[in-house]
């Protein structure tokens, strides 16, 4: 397998330090952020603390921004003209002070620009041979006032960061091919058998057997057998045919009590499972557990998706020897849209950044991997990036396709479950999931 390359851009290590004097003075109690810019990019924000001892102590590892860069972006910074730089050939952070002020209706936040600091990145080209390119690290004036400036400390770093991109050739209930991207070569590296069994799994049964969790009591009534998905398996085959990563259902996707949709109190899950290292292809390692649920756009937190319905995925690790499971990604997917899933210590709370650190999937941290799915009614592909070093075997990639497909599936098993078959509808296309029959 080739990696395409990439080039992860970070920014860290922020504080300012004000001149002494009045200004200062009231300045300490003030809040102080930055936005963080490169063309092309969306605009990232991050707080600066305010720097008042020579002593002072910054976090070395804590990124503020980190931009990936792929191809078109590369090339975009290797055609930067003599006379005039391209847009995304330059780093800016803006500096800003903000301070409670009186306003008509209440109190309000007002922003006083400090200062922008600038950085060139066409000239770094070492990352090209591995090396990371520390492009600034220390303290920079900005602003007005000549010597006794207003001055920003930061840590500007590019290295490569190169990354394996699989593509699903079609749905995954129509068993696809899994391909590798690498320019216009669409390379095949694994198959994909989906498989949809409603029986509950035997404990022999090395897909699910031992993990299987129900979701109530015996299924008698055939209104509760039609109003749940269960049984939902995807096994990632690699070009010999044999069986190396698996996704099944661990727990059925059920509504609510009294409601259509699943809910957080009683999520959807699957279990991610890669061959066992002795080559048996019955004997399987649990690796992650992925929740789903659905939540309702009046209710779902911050960055809902623009008055949709939200699909809320939540994945657990499974540390070897270890009895708790180790959070490392959460992130809401637009129902009617879909949008991305992604495993990246640089995008995620505090909190579970620090709990991954016990992951060997988190080594080194930054990016891990990502994919790109389709909403709930929308014919999809899922388009999987995953950082090569984090990939040592064929299994490792397999693991994260299977993942990708269960992200894709658990979009469409949280779609809202029907009280009737409505036989009158007619359906422009056939559903290759066949929900609610």
């Amino acid at each position: 397998m080739d990696p395409q390359p990439f080039v992860r851009l970070s920014v860290g290590q922020l504080g300012l330090k004000l001149p002494a004097g009045r200004n200062a003075s009231k300045a300490s109690s003030r809040l102080c952020d930055c936005e963080i810019r490169l063309g092309g990019f969306p605009v990232q924000t991050a707080q600066v603390p305010l720097i008042h001892s020579p002593e002072f102590n910054l976090d070395p590892f804590t990124n503020a921004a980190v931009f990936s860069l792929g191809e078109s972006d590369l090339r975009a910074l290797a055609a930067t003209g003599c006379f005039r730089a391209a847009p995304r050939s330059c780093l800016e952070v803006a500096v800003y002070l903000a301070r409670l002020s009186a306003a008509r209706c209440g109190v309000a936040w007002r922003k006083r620009l400090v200062g922008v600091f600038r950085v060139e990145l066409a000239s770094a080209s070492e990352w090209r041979e591995g090396k990371p390119v520390l492009l600034h690290h220390g303290w920079a004036g900005i602003g007005k006032g000549g010597e006794a400036r207003p001055e920003l400390h930061l840590r500007v770093k590019m290295e490569a960061d190169p990354r394996y991109i699989f593509q699903f050739d079609d749905e995954i209930a129509l068993n696809p091919q899994v391909v590798q991207l690498h320019g216009s070569i669409r390379q095949p590296i694994f198959s994909c058998k989906f498989i949809r069994d409603r029986r509950r799994p035997s404990k022999s049964d090395p897909l699910g057997g031992q993990y299987w969790s129900s979701s109530g009591s015996e299924e008698t009534d055939m209104e509760m057998v039609r109003r749940e998905r269960k049984g939902w398996k995807v096994v990632i085959h690699d070009l010999s045919g044999s069986a190396v990563a698996a996704a099944f259902m661990a727990t059925p996707f059920v509504p609510a009590p009294g409601g259509d949709t699943v809910a957080r109190s009683n999520p959807g899950a699957w279990l991610i499972v890669r061959a066992d290292t002795t080559g048996s292809s019955d004997s399987w390692q649990p690796w992650g557990r992925l929740e789903a649920w659905r939540e309702a756009a009046s209710s779902a937190p911050a960055p809902a998706a623009s008055g949709r319905d939200t699909v809320r995925l939540r994945l657990h690790l499974l540390p070897d020897q270890q009895d708790d499971c180790v959070l490392v990604s959460e992130a809401p997917l637009s129902s009617d849209k879909g949008g991305e899933f992604f495993i990246d210590m640089d995008r995620q709370a505090p909190a579970s950044a620090a709990a991954a650190e016990h992951c060997a999937v988190s080594a080194g941290g930054g990016f891990v991997m990502s994919c790109r799915v389709e909403g709930e009614a929308r014919s999809s592909r899922p388009f999987v990036q995953l950082a090569m070093r984090h990939v040592t075997c064929m299994e490792d990639a397999a693991m994260f396709v299977a993942l990708a497909a269960a992200v894709d599936l658990s979009v469409k098993a949280c779609r809202p479950f029907r009280r009737k078959p409505n036989k009158k509808a007619a359906s422009p296309a056939p559903d290759p999931l066949e929900l609610d029959t």
